[in-house]
């Protein structure tokens, strides 16, 4: 009531293990618009800043931003949700920009920890529909499953080619498949494959609500959907039955390089896989346990 929000002890119970990693991931579902324009739910959301502050106080330092409700309170939301990721040290946003400049800046940038170069892209395969502001694609990244197929494969081409000579690790936030569905879609698969093939490293999946198998391509890690990690879809009974969207997963592995002369070899292994569950009564009190 007094127009304060603080979502920090929701998450209390998992912070110990998130802060304990140098990289921590997650994909911002809603748009964090902030309360100045009124903050909405189902089917437009726009959600405060003080969600985005309490997954940054519990360790998290990698957001994908690109998904099917990023353009759900227009433009103007997207600005706002800038302003607050901008803002902020030692966090990386990615995949919805306010501008062309700031695209080209933030996805041609190599960041390093324990001197392991790696960067991240991002797509979703669409916006409920919602047009793209004509001459304004930088907003969101679109890999669209449908519309000029062919094309959206070689702009993600380009942007692997910007990038991959220049970093150890290589890796891509996907926003696709099938909601309320264990098992990947084909264009899941396709896209997959096709990452995986122009040398990309980790493949990380949202979208689906519900978790997805991890597996191997060749040498990529894929996982295809991490499934919610907090939400109160429980409540939609109709198409998350029982608890399965109230179950998510946190996925975690190491990253090991190795210089011997002029080669590099990089390994990714302890791949662990742990559930997470979000308890809640009411809508005033979370935990994820």
């Amino acid at each position: 009531n007094d127009g304060v929000y603080d979502f920090k002890p929701y998450l209390k119970l998992i912070k110990e293990k998130v802060s304990n990693y140098d990289l921590a991931y997650y994909n911002q579902e809603t748009i964090l618009g902030g309360t100045s324009i009124g903050l909405s739910s189902y089917p437009s959301f726009n959600s405060p800043w003080e969600v985005g502050d309490a997954m940054i106080d519990t360790g998290f330092n990698l957001v994908s931003l690109a998904t099917n409700h990023t353009l759900d309170r227009g433009e103007k939301a997207v600005l706002l949700s800038r302003e607050y990721w901008n803002d902020l040290e030692n966090v990386y946003a990615f995949g919805s920009y306010s501008s062309y400049d700031e695209k080209k800046e933030l996805e041609s940038k190599v960041f390093e920890k324990n001197n392991i170069k790696y960067a991240i892209l991002n797509y979703t395969y669409g916006t409920n529909g919602i047009p793209v502001p004509y001459g304004k694609s930088y907003l969101v990244n679109l890999w669209d499953e449908y519309s000029n197929y062919e094309g959206y494969k070689e702009n993600v081409l380009n942007d692997i080619v910007n990038l991959r000579d220049k970093v150890d690790v290589l890796m891509v936030a996907m926003h696709w498949g099938v909601e309320y569905t264990h098992t990947p879609t084909n264009y899941e698969r396709d896209m997959a494959k096709f990452l995986a093939d122009h040398d990309v490293d980790i493949i990380i999946g949202a979208h689906p609500h519900v978790i997805q198998p991890v597996e191997w391509l060749d040498d990529t890690l894929v996982i295809y959907s991490l499934g919610n990690f907090i939400s109160a879809q429980y409540q939609n009974q109709g198409t998350c039955t029982y608890y399965k969207c109230m179950v998510g997963l946190m996925s975690s592995l190491k990253i090991t390089k190795t210089v011997t002369g002029d080669m590099v070899d990089i390994k990714i292994d302890n791949i662990e896989n742990e559930l997470l569950y979000t308890y809640y009564t009411g809508w005033r009190y979370f935990k994820v346990i």
